[in-house]
């Protein structure tokens, strides 16, 4: 079965894609807008980009060509936090996943304690294991004409915060403490399974 992009419908492509390039790592962004508002969103189209200098990615599609808080604010400021999820906290992920208005604190609305960062402004989530202060550095938009298209925000990270219960000797993370979470398809998610190591050639 092969399909042609260009003729094939849009909720189609979705799930071909999100259902085949997984397991994804989850970006909780944390932001802050003009009024000081917290804003905080989960973001599957998220990894690492380099670790010299150590930069991480995530793109959020438009609404028509209305961007979401969460670009909005960095546009504006050029700061964000990923707080990484793990199962401890994934209600709480799935309940910042709503849409609200962007008077709406989603720290208050999913009962997280937003805490200060170090080298940005806006909160890092206080349950959280891991969380990365970013400087936006670049940001370009993937334009569709009729819908807006999406955005790919790159971030360099300043400052990291580790949970020590989760860093084990040689600053190996220990897998079974941190327990991270991966979006699969649709409303599926996934924790690590099985694990096995493969030298290399």
């Amino acid at each position: 079965m092969q399909f042609d992009t260009k003729q094939t419908d849009e909720k189609i492509l979705y799930k071909l894609l999100t259902g085949t390039i997984i397991p994804r790592p989850i970006g909780w962004i944390s932001t802050i807008d003009k009024n000081k508002i917290n804003n905080l969103a989960p973001f599957s189209y998220f990894n690492m980009v380099s670790s010299d200098p150590p930069c991480i990615m995530f793109s959020t599609r438009r609404d028509g060509f209305k961007n979401k808080d969460t670009l909005t604010n960095i546009l504006q400021n050029n700061e964000f936090v990923v707080n990484m999820v793990t199962m401890n906290v994934v209600e709480q992920m799935n309940t910042t996943a709503t849409s609200v208005d962007a008077s709406v604190d989603e720290f208050e609305l999913a009962g997280l304690t937003p805490i200060d960062s170090i080298s940005v402004k806006p909160k890092r989530v206080k349950e959280s294991m891991v969380h990365f202060e970013c400087e936006k550095i670049h940001h370009y938009f993937i334009d569709n004409a009729s819908k807006g298209g999406a955005c790919v925000i790159i971030g360099k990270i300043k400052t990291i915060h580790i949970d020590d219960s989760i860093v084990s000797e040689n600053h190996h993370i220990n897998l079974e403490a941190y327990q991270p979470v991966a979006r699969l398809a649709g409303s599926n998610y996934g924790a690590l399974g099985e694990i096995f190591s493969i030298k290399r050639a």
